[in-house]
């Protein structure tokens, strides 16, 4: 129901009609178009010849860039603004559109402190304009400060609504309903192994920014961190706390700006992920689809595409029997389901693919492996298998990092864990002596523990 009626959209342009439009956490603007071009798409303002006219447009994207406080020239290209302006040109696109409702998904996930508040201002401002604000968001001090009302969903379901009573809602009423259930039914801790691995990888001063033009948009400031041989370390954050950041700062990925990092004693400074994959370095990353998997490509070269070295003759050629044989092995290992190894690897379900990028790590045999959300997108079953898997990695001496947004699977997995927040490091606990509660004070508080 929407304004008293019956709402039953079938395309975006429905509910645009009716004033909804929703800014997603992808923005979804024309880098190579102008401010104004953005703003009108589809719809510019036509002149009494029926050609489009720029004077209009211009003048009308001044006005409504200056509702959300831009002091830009509506004509500059999208791709000359900062990250924090695009988000706001966003908002604009959406006024202009004379909405009623506006849902957005995770805005501030990319902007800095200063920024967020900036935005978190026009929110209020718009909301006195009687616009009303549907605010997706994994940082509960910006809801909390922000939101009349609040919604929190658990695993799918309705947790509860927490409603401003004289003040902004109290974050432990929230984390209460986020928590609010003894371990997971999902998950069960398995019994805690003996880590007596020494310091494999060592992290120092670690500090990356968003922008090497901007270095006050700081993404990790002054991350300490270290990994033994053998032992699963989690890490846990909210959105934009610094976790996938951290990973693809270790794995060459990301450009240091400061800091230090050794592997087995030794400095090293992995400038892209080939030095990283030279040290013994490996990621499997969040974003399987896009960054882990060839689709085009079946599971075989999907599997030795990160050993190639391995599986040449010495001359310039494929050793294919070598290949298929490691591939037969590692498939009996981890239990993937799959028809061939000619099979694409997009036909297999998420799980089967996470486990054929672990087989492809494997192969290597790694000193270090990084998992970023390990399971996001598998089923329940092969979540089991994937935590199994990870824990007989760490049996066979491998230094774990698992990042997961999932609380019960970093309880569930890790044998110390450690919580981000804005960059930094917030605490630091054996996994035997953490909660859901505690590592939710540590991920939405600023404060710092250690045990």
């Amino acid at each position: 129901i929407f304004d008293s009626a019956d709402y039953h959209p079938s395309s975006p342009q429905d509910a645009k009609r009716l004033g909804i439009v929703t800014i997603y956490q992808e923005l979804s603007l024309i880098p190579t178009l102008t401010v104004a071009e953005n703003i009108f798409i589809g719809r510019a303002p036509i002149g009494p010849l029926g050609l489009v006219s720029w004077r209009k447009m211009e003048e009308d994207s001044r006005t409504i860039i200056a509702r959300v406080g831009l002091s830009i020239d509506p004509m500059t290209p999208v791709s000359a603004l900062s990250v924090a302006e695009q988000q706001l040109v966003e908002i604009a696109r959406a006024l202009s559109l004379e909405s009623r409702l506006i849902i957005m998904d995770e805005p501030t996930s990319a902007l800095t402190e200063t920024e967020v508040q900036r935005l978190l201002s026009i929110m209020d401002r718009l909301r006195k304009d009687k616009v009303a604000i549907m605010f997706v968001t994994h940082r509960l001090e910006e809801a909390s400060a922000i939101c009349d009302r609040m919604t929190v969903l658990r695993d799918g379901r309705l947790a509860g609504h927490l409603n401003r009573e004289g003040g902004p809602i109290a974050l432990p009423k929230i984390i209460e309903k986020m928590v609010g259930r003894a371990a997971s039914e999902l998950y069960a801790r398995p019994a805690q192994r003996a880590v007596a691995g020494d310091v494999v990888l060592s992290v120092r001063g670690l500090r990356t920014v968003r922008d090497p033009e901007a270095p006050h948009a700081i993404v990790l400031d002054g991350v300490d961190i270290d990994l033994k041989a053998g032992e699963i370390l989690g890490v846990a954050g909210l959105v934009g706390s610094g976790r996938t950041e951290l990973a693809r700062a270790i794995f060459g990925a990301d450009r240091i700006a400061a800091g230090t990092i050794t592997l087995d004693g030794e400095p090293i400074a992995p400038a892209s992920p080939a030095d990283a994959i030279a040290l013994g370095i490996g990621l499997v990353p969040e974003d399987r689809k896009h960054q882990a998997i060839f689709a085009a490509l079946g599971i075989l070269p999907n599997f030795s595409i990160a050993s190639l070295g391995s599986f040449s003759n010495g001359f310039g050629f494929m050793a294919e029997r070598r290949e298929r044989d490691a591939l037969s092995g590692f498939r009996k290992m981890l239990s993937i389901r799959m028809a061939s190894a000619e099979q694409a690897i997009e036909g297999l379900s998420g799980g089967n693919q996470q486990k054929v990028i672990l087989a492809r790590w494997l192969a290597r045999d790694p000193k270090v492996l990084i998992v970023d959300e390990p399971t996001r997108g598998v089923d329940v079953g092969a979540k089991t298998e994937v935590h199994q898997i990870l824990v007989q990695l760490a049996a066979r001496g491998i230094a774990v990092m698992m990042i997961s947004s999932e609380l019960p699977e970093v309880l569930a997995v890790s044998d110390r864990i450690v919580t981000m927040r804005r960059g930094r490091i917030t605490g630091q606990m054996p996994g035997v002596e953490a909660n859901e509660e505690r590592l939710m004070e540590l991920m939405a508080l600023d404060r710092k523990e250690t045990l």
